[in-house]
């Protein structure tokens, strides 16, 4: 069966004025226009083609890969607004729209959105959203604490920045746990920290626990090579002056530095941290 909006491994069945079609194991067949066509090919060599819907509403196979497929999340630039809602580049020619109903704010030409890509029931149309909530569900949870899990930033709140989990899941990162800069649509690793009442995932950008310690500890490690065996830090400095430093918590930074101080690595005086020779 030929997928639209994904990815499909197809054979190169025969050549026509307009390209060539390809098949495939169920004997359905779509165009793939003369200007993807390779230069060399051979009848029966396969070909892996992204097959979208062109203006005339037929499926049509390109070889160039968008920047979002199916059920998936990306941040893409509106190109144009008309009357309908609006255009957004994803790497083909032909536009992906995104009606005015699945705006979560109006769209403006050269604005950057997140947004989901899926098959709209009426058109058979492959459409983007920018309400990206309603594609999320944590009703049913397919993480468990401590596990380690692919994000997406999502968009800001009072008390943090909403992510994206797994693609499935809508997680929030607070702000006492952010050590960096984040911008909607970055896409990185995270931590279920804590799973709470009514499958709240509280998010962290580092390791839970003790698993925490080590890769701190490994960037204390690093700093004071880089100072030359010296760090003006105590754990009596403010968590403003440990999270410019290390981009790391307090308590974070109290439980790395006491691992290395009882490892013998380092020594803690009153004016600061000095790395043992």
């Amino acid at each position: 069966m030929i997928k639209l909006g994904e990815i499909n491994t197809l054979e190169i069945l025969r050549e026509s004025e307009h390209g060539v079609y390809l098949i495939d194991d169920e004997d359905n067949q779509v165009l793939l226009p003369n200007r993807y066509v390779p230069e060399e090919f051979k009848i029966w060599e396969k070909l892996d083609v992204f097959v979208y819907l062109d203006n005339e509403q037929r499926p049509v196979a390109t070889t160039d890969m968008p920047y979002i497929k199916i059920n998936e999340f990306a941040l893409l630039r509106c190109n144009q607004v008309t009357d309908y809602g609006a255009f957004l580049d994803w790497g083909l020619v032909k536009e992906l729209f995104c009606p005015f109903s699945e705006q979560a704010f109006k769209m403006k030409q050269g604005g950057w959105y997140l947004v989901h890509c899926y098959i709209d029931e009426k058109t058979d149309r492959l459409v983007a959203s920018s309400k990206t909530n309603r594609f999320l569900d944590n009703n049913e949870l397919t993480v468990s604490e401590f596990e380690e899990v692919d994000l997406i930033v999502s968009h800001p709140s009072d008390i943090g920045v909403n992510v994206i989990v797994n693609k499935k899941h809508i997680g929030l990162i607070y702000k006492d746990s952010i050590f960096r800069d984040l911008s909607v649509g970055d896409k990185l690793k995270g931590i279920v920290k804590k799973i709470r009442p009514g499958n709240k995932l509280d998010i962290t950008l580092g390791q839970v626990g003790y698993r925490n310690i080590e890769p701190n500890a490994d960037r204390i490690m690093k700093a004071l090579q880089d100072d030359n065996g010296f760090l003006n830090l105590t754990d009596k400095s403010s968590p403003e002056a440990i999270k410019d430093t290390l981009q790391m918590s307090k308590k974070n930074f109290k439980k790395a530095i006491g691992t290395l101080y009882k490892k013998r690595l380092i020594e803690i005086k009153s004016d600061g941290i000095y790395l043992v020779e």
